[in-house]
């Protein structure tokens, strides 16, 4: 049964200048390539544990990413690898930590769900179910008590909105009116179930209301709509008015994790949400409007696998940990 047919794919103007479209195009295939790659060096035993790839909702990221400034905080999910590659962190430390080496970004002790950057405030990659949620909104309460102009930013799923911690960091970031932007990735199958059939209110604008929270409703699939809903929610949380919650509607093309054996959607709808795929339908948008030549296209496409190809070159030289390190900062 097809539970979530596919709106129309986006379309319409891009409204920018050359140079934004392509960064943000650029900032998706990147994902993309490497996201792909990282599932080939898992099949082939490179990478270890769990897996959680982020095929298909990379417009989120990337329009949401370039709304905000580098003093800014960045706090995820464990479907992060794309956030902190545009966050600034080195696709081969990134490639590094998930294969387990110590010139990973978190040592090679996180890997895949863990990655972690304290130079470009990006503070996980957490593996638990809406474990940013309250780091978020302490880092928030941090920077109010300081006076600080700084936004943090928690990205999420739509599965965490069933945590008792989210109702709790949404309460006390509206009562206190901290700096913080909520940015729900609704994929609509959280780890595995339909949200229908885990939640009563699917309108999870709803909940965030239910705090007085100011919330919008973005169309997740359209790095235009992504970018300028991020925009907005930044300036408004920068400029005191409180946090804002945004629910990005998106759909990811792959399984929940490596394990999954995705048999709880349609293999028909997936295709059908295919059609809306957010690097396809940009670049068709900007062909359009002559901002783009198909060897343009080829050319960004290129030069992201030329990285992912500099990025698995430099995990594969790394080095594991030693065992004399196992009980280093281990504190009890």
């Amino acid at each position: 049964m097809n539970l979530h047919p596919a709106p129309p794919p986006p379309t319409g103007a891009v409204p920018y200048a050359p140079e934004l479209s392509l960064a943000l195009l650029s900032d998706m295939l990147r994902i993309r390539r490497l996201e792909e790659k990282s599932a080939e060096m898992y099949s082939a035993g490179k990478i270890r544990g769990f897996l959680h790839l982020y095929v298909g909702e990379e417009a989120v990221a990337a329009g949401a990413m370039r709304a905000l400034a580098p003093e800014d905080n960045v706090v995820a999910h464990y479907r992060e690898h794309g956030h902190a590659l545009l966050r600034g962190v080195a696709m081969e430390r990134i490639m590094a930590e998930m294969y387990g080496r110590r010139e990973g970004c978190s040592r090679g002790r996180g890997g895949s769900m863990h990655l972690f950057d304290a130079a470009t405030r990006f503070y996980g990659g957490n593996a638990i179910v809406g474990g940013g949620l309250p780091l978020a909104v302490g880092l928030a309460l941090a920077a109010h008590l300081q006076s600080e102009k700084r936004v943090t930013a928690c990205f999420f799923g739509e599965g965490a909105v069933a945590e008792g911690a989210f109702h709790e960091s949404m309460n006390l970031a509206q009562l206190w009116r901290l700096p913080v932007a909520f940015l729900c990735e609704n994929n609509l199958y959280a780890m595995g179930t339909a949200l229908e059939r885990s939640e009563s209110q699917t309108d999870l604008c709803v909940k965030a209301a239910a705090f007085g929270m100011a919330a919008m409703k973005v169309d997740g699939m359209d790095v235009v709509a992504t970018h300028e809903a991020a925009k907005r929610a930044v300036a408004q949380v920068r400029s005191g008015d409180g946090p804002v919650f945004i629910e990005f509607q998106t759909y990811r093309f792959r399984a929940h994790s490596m394990f999954d054996p995705d048999l709880y959607r349609d293999k028909a709808e997936i295709e059908q949400w295919k059609t809306r795929g957010p690097i396809h339908t940009f670049s068709a948008r900007l062909k359009a409007q002559g901002q783009l030549s198909e060897d343009e296209f080829l050319a960004l496409d290129r030069v992201a696998l030329a990285e992912v190809q500099r990025a698995v070159e430099f995990a594969e030289a790394g080095t594991l940990e030693p065992v004399a390190d196992l009980t280093k900062e281990v504190y009890a």
